[in-house]
C-alpha cells in the first residue's frame, strides 16, 4: 500500500476519526443511561443490556475483524465497519423501543470490532518508515487514550442540552465523512491471505469464546463470581478455547497461526497490554466514581479534572512520543511509564474522604497522563512491530482483544474489590466508599507495577527494526 505523504497523513487522521467514534461510545452510553431508562421505561436489570450487548459483540469478534482484513481486504472491511457502525447509530439515536435499541447496540459493537481491528493494521501498513509509524502510532495512541474523557464530557453535554438520541445520532455526519474520505484516500488493497481459505471452524469457536467470556466478566459483579452462572460460563469459555487452540495447530489454513505466541514481544506486549488496561480502567472509571460519589463533582468537573492528563498525551502524540522511541527503543519507555502509572494510582490509593483537586486529584493526573503517553505508543508498536506479511489484521485483533478483555476482567474484578471493602465497612458513606477505591486504586497500580517488570522482558529495538522478520522465520 503506498500512498504519497500527504495522503498519508490525511488517511491516518481520519482512520483515527474512525477509531474515536468508537472509543467514545464505550463511555458516552454511560453518562446518559438514566435518561435512557426514564425515556424507553428499562428496569435497572434490562438496562445494562444497552451496554453489555455493544460489550458482548465487540469483544467478541474483535480477533475476527482483524483476520477478515487479511482475508478480503483491509480497506473493504474498515470501510463495512463504518457502515454498519454507522448505521447501527441510527436506528439507535432513533430508537422507541427497548429491544430496537438493544438490537442496534449489538450490531455498533460488531461494527466497532471491525473498525477497530483493522484501524491499526491499516496505520502500521500505511507507515513503514521507523520514525512516521511512530508519530502515527502516537495519535493513534492518544485517541484511544483521552477518547474515554471526551467522551464523557461529550454526553454530558449532548444530554443536557439536547437528549440522550443525539450521542448516537453525533456518529453519523463522522461516519459518513470517514466512508467518503477512505474512498478517496485509501488504494483499494489486495488481501495478502487470498490464498487460503477462511477457517469457519476456529472462527465460530473463538467467537464464541470470546462472548461467554466478556458476558461472564460483565455480568460477574451481579450475579456473583463463585456463582454457577458465572464459573459455568467461564469454563465454558476456556473450553472453546481449548478446543479452538487444537483446530489451529491441525488446521491447513488456521486463523490463528499459533507460532506467532513463540515470538516474544508479540506474547509479552500483549500481557502488558492487558495489565495496562486492567490499570487504567481502574484510573478512568474508579477515579470518576471517587470524584462524584465522594468529592462531589459533576459529570462536566470530572471530565474537566482528567484535562490535564490529557494535554500531556496530546502533547507526547504530537511528536514527544516518537522521539523517546526513535531514542530509546520500546523496551525502556515501557517499563518507564508503566513506573509512572504505578505512582499515580499509589497516590490515589492514598486519597482521603475530603481530598482536594489540587493535592489528591492532580498529581495522580499527571503521572498517570504522562505514563499512559510514554508507554502506550511503544506497547502498540511492539505487539504490531513482528507481524509477517499478511497477518497485521491478525496481531491487530490479537492486541486489541488483549486490550479489552484485560480491562473488562481487570475493571470487574477491581469493582469488586472495592464493593467488597465498602460493604464490610458498613454502606455507602463516604468513608467506606473511599476505603473501597484506595483498594482498587492500589490493586490497579499493583497491575501497572507488574506490567512495567514484564516490559522489560521485551527486545530493546527501536521500532521498525527488522527483528520480525528474522522472529518469524525462526518460529516457523
Amino acid at each position: 500500500m503506498t500512498l504519497g505523504d500527504r495522503k498519508r497523513w490525511l488517511a491516518l487522521y481520519l482512520l483515527c476519526a474512525g477509531e474515536l467514534m468508537i472509543v467514545l461510545d464505550t463511555t458516552i452510553v454511560n453518562v446518559a443511561l438514566p435518561s435512557v431508562r426514564a425515556d424507553l421505561g428499562f428496569t435497572e436489570t434490562a438496562l445494562v443490556w444497552v451496554v453489555n450487548a455493544y460489550m458482548l459483540t465487540y469483544g467478541g469478534f474483535l480477533l475476527l475483524g482483524g483476520r477478515l482484513g487479511d482475508y478480503f481486504g483491509q480497506r473493504r472491511m474498515f470501510l463495512l465497519g463504518i457502515t454498519l457502525f454507522t448505521a447501527a447509530s441510527l436506528v439507535c439515536g432513533l430508537a422507541n423501543a427497548q429491544w430496537l435499541l438493544i438490537g442496534a447496540r449489538a450490531v455498533q459493537g460488531l461494527g466497532g470490532a471491525v473498525v477497530s481491528a483493522i484501524a491499526l493494521s491499516l496505520i502500521m501498513n500505511l507507515f513503514t518508515e521507523p520514525a512516521d509509524q511512530a508519530k502515527a502510532m502516537g495519535v493513534y495512541g492518544f485517541v484511544c487514550a483521552a477518547g474515554g474523557s471526551i467522551g464523557v464530557l461529550l454526553g454530558g453535554a449532548l444530554t443536557s442540552a439536547l437528549d440522550w438520541h443525539w450521542i448516537f445520532l453525533v456518529n453519523l455526519p463522522i461516519g459518513v465523512a470517514v466512508y467518503a474520505w477512505c474512498l478517496a484516500l485509501l488504494p483499494d488493497d489486495r488481501p495478502a491471505a487470498s490464498e487460503g481459505r477462511l477457517d469457519v471452524a476456529g472462527a465460530v469457536t473463538v467467537t464464541l469464546s470470546l462472548m461467554l467470556a466478556v458476558y461472564g466478566i460483565v455480568e460477574g459483579n451481579a450475579a456473583g463470581w463463585a456463582s454457577a452462572q458465572t464459573l459455568g460460563l467461564l469454563a465454558a469459555a476456556a473450553l472453546l478455547l481449548a478446543v479452538f487452540i487444537g483446530i489451529e495447530a491441525k488446521s491447513r489454513h488456521p486463523l490463528m497461526p499459533l507460532r506467532m505466541f513463540r515470538i516474544r514481544s508479540l506474547a509479552v506486549s500483549n500481557v502488558v497490554g492487558a495489565l495496562w488496561a486492567a490499570a487504567m480502567f481502574a484510573w478512568f472509571f474508579i477515579s470518576a466514581l471517587y470524584m462524584q460519589g465522594v468529592l462531589g463533582y459533576d459529570a462536566m468537573q470530572v471530565g474537566l479534572a482528567f484535562l490535564p492528563a490529557n494535554l500531556i498525551m496530546a502533547a507526547f502524540s504530537l511528536g514527544l512520543s516518537a522521539w523517546v522511541v526513535m531514542r530509546f527503543g520500546l523496551r525502556l519507555p515501557i517499563a518507564a511509564g508503566m513506573l509512572l502509572a504505578a505512582a499515580g494510582l499509589g497516590l490515589f490509593a492514598l486519597a482521603p474522604v475530603d481530598g482536594s483537586f489540587a493535592l489528591h486529584v492532580l498529581p495522580g493526573m499527571l503521572l498517570l497522563g504522562l505514563g499512559c503517553g510514554v508507554a502506550l505508543n511503544p506497547v502498540l508498536l511492539a505487539a504490531m512491530n513482528d507481524a509477517g506479511p499478511g497477518e497485521s489484521g491478525l496481531a491487530s485483533g490479537i492486541v486489541n482483544t488483549s486490550f479489552m478483555m484485560g480491562g473488562a476482567l481487570g475493571l470487574a474484578v477491581l469493582a469488586s474489590l472495592a464493593a467488597a471493602r465498602t460493604e464490610s465497612l458498613g454502606g455507602a458513606s463516604p468513608a467506606a466508599l473511599t476505603a473501597g477505591y484506595q483498594l482498587a486504586f492500589a490493586a490497579g497500580a499493583l497491575c501497572a507495577l507488574v506490567a512495567a517488570l514484564l516490559g522489560t522482558l521485551l527486545p530493546g529495538g527501536r521500532a521498525g527494526a527488522p527483528a520480525g522478520e528474522k522472529a518469524l522465520t525462526g518460529a516457523e
